[in-house]
């Protein structure tokens, strides 16, 4: 499968949208400029903002 032909990488909303003082969605762990542009993002780009996304989720103790 070519790259024009490639899915788009699922958003990780979860329908629980509440941004912290910090402006990271409780829900998801993207910021609020990651969740903006989500719509425009290439998929190696939306890779790139989950794989920071699950950082973030186990820097807080979301993970175990």
């Amino acid at each position: 499968m070519s790259n024009k032909e490639e899915k788009p990488v699922r958003s990780p909303c979860v329908q629980v949208c509440l941004l912290d003082e910090a402006d990271i969605c409780t829900g998801c762990q993207r910021t609020a400029q990651e969740i903006s542009y989500w719509g425009r993002m290439t998929n190696a780009e939306r890779r790139e903002t989950l794989q920071r996304c699950d950082e973030r989720a186990r820097a807080a103790g979301l993970y175990f």
